[in-house]
Parts: C-alpha cells; structure tokens; sequence
C-alpha cells in the first residue's frame, strides 16, 4: 500500500496558508508546515502534521524546512507557497527597501523553494507546486503596486518553470484569488464582485488541492483566477 503524499506548505498558520493546509490534510496529505508564527504548531498537531517556525524570506529557515520534510518523511510530492502582503504605498512613494522586500517575499521565497524541492521531485519523475498569488496579476490595483507589480512577475516564473520541467513531470501553477474571507468585508470591494460575496479560504484552499491532484495532472504553467468573476480582463 503506497503511504500517503507529502505536502509542504508555507505562511500556512493563518488566513488563506491555513484554509490551504486543512484543505490538503482533508484530501489525504501528510503535512509539513511553515510559518513566521508559532501558532504553526497548534495548526500541525490539529492537522496531524509537523510544524517548522521560521519565515519565507530567510533561505537558511527554508533550507531548514526542506530538510525536516525529508528527514521525517524522505519525500516530498507537493509545495504550496503561501504568502503574505507586501508593504504598499502610492505608486512613487514606494522605497527602494520596500520593493525589495516584497521581492523577497512574493517572487524569491518561491524561487528559493523552488530550487530546493525541484531536485528531488526530479528524482522521484513527479512533483506539484502551487503558489499563491493574487488577480492583481492580472488587473493591478493602484493601492497595492508592490503586489500588483511582483504578482504579474509570479505569473511568469510559473511559465518558465512549467517550460522548463514539465518533461521531468513536474508541474507548477499559481492561483490568483479575489477578495477573500480572511479579510475584513468592504462594500466597495463586494459590490465589484459579480457573485455578491468574497472567497472563503476553504475554497481557495480546494483549489491548490485539486492543483496538486493527479486530477490536475494536464494543467500546467497556468495562472487561475478564482475572484467570484470579479477580473473583468479576458
């Protein structure tokens, strides 16, 4: 009997990160999590996994991170890179620091996960990332340059690395929510919504769950918006 598949899972102690890891653990997924906040543990235990405190954007806690998944289970089948808001300001206003920040967090957290899981996903001819980004992609907003901007760049690396490993079978997709419940409600921003509500977090989290499925096995290198129809772009 083939022991269940792994899956990492990154900023997962709250909000959208943990509707993710309680939608994987549901489908059938060893855990192993990672977060800034210790309230991770608690989520681990809950959820049967193991828990790692340490942030996205140090390369040392990500190395650390990989390493515990593999001692523990010699395996990894798929990584969900969670993620949270970068600093914003009006477009000019934001510092140089502030870009490079949200760089780390938003683009170079899953560029660095990436190259620590990919070789061993080569390894065992599979392997499933998904990684979390927003419909700014594709309409940024004004209010969130920093995100906008580093989402829209998220979107390309995940082409080049479906370009690049498809034929070793690994896979990479982004998922790109709307509004989401992990947020405080605005009537502005839930009158833009066709739908008339916002995401819950289970459900952005069943989608990285169907991603990372053998059912999603023909998707690849794609950016899916899941925002209520709230993206007016084709």
């Amino acid at each position: 009997m083939n022991a269940p598949p792994v899956a990492l899972v990154t900023a997962a102690a709250s909000g959208i990160g943990r509707g993710m890891a309680t939608e994987l653990a549901a489908a059938g997924h060893r855990l192993v999590l990672l977060d800034v906040d210790d309230a991770v543990h608690a989520l681990a235990r809950d959820l049967g996994g193991t828990a790692v405190t340490g942030s996205l954007t140090d390369p040392a806690d990500l190395a650390r991170f990989v390493d515990t998944a593999l001692e523990r289970h010699g395996r990894i089948d798929a990584l969900v890179n969670g993620a949270g808001h970068a600093r914003n300001r009006p477009l000019l206003e934001v510092t140089d620091q502030e870009w490079h920040d949200g760089l780390d967090m938003l683009l170079l957290s899953v560029v660095r996960m990436a190259r620590l899981v990919t070789p061993h996903m080569e390894r065992a001819g599979r392997g499933a990332i998904v990684n979390l980004s927003s419909y700014t992609a594709f309409e940024p907003l004004g209010m969130i340059p920093v995100n906008s901007a580093l989402r829209a760049a998220l979107s390309s690396f995940t082409k080049l690395y479906a370009d690049r490993y498809a034929a070793s079978g690994l896979r990479m997709n982004s998922i790109l929510p709307g509004y989401v419940d992990s947020w405080p409600e605005d009537p502005d921003f839930l009158a833009r919504i066709p739908a008339g509500r916002y995401a819950t977090v289970e459900e952005v989290g069943r989608l990285a769950a169907f991603l990372v499925s053998d059912a999603a096995a023909y998707i690849n290198g794609e950016s899916i918006r899941i925002d209520g129809g709230a993206g007016r772009s084709l």
